[in-house]
């Protein structure tokens, strides 16, 4: 459970909803970290660029990446 309470997916602005959703439809429900974000929409939007600009980079190969995810959300106790 986060600390921060999420917002509630159905009354965010379209492109906030649209990710939401398509983080439903892949893991079964939006990511907690992106329901925190979406409380601010500028840092949301900060941080899907960052993940975006990752993965399209080249730079890191998308099975590292997921380990990465992995290791930073057990070093900060989030349970992926």
């Amino acid at each position: 459970m986060a600390r921060i309470d999420g917002v509630n997916p159905e009354e965010v602005e379209s492109y906030i909803k649209k990710v939401l959703e398509a983080q439903a439809k892949t893991w079964g429900a939006p990511l907690l970290n992106h329901l925190v974000y979406a409380r601010r929409p500028s840092i949301f939007r900060g941080a899907r660029a960052m993940w975006t600009g990752i993965s399209t980079s080249g730079l890191i190969d998308e099975k590292l990446q997921a380990l990465v995810n992995r290791r930073v959300a057990a070093l900060n106790g989030c349970e992926f």
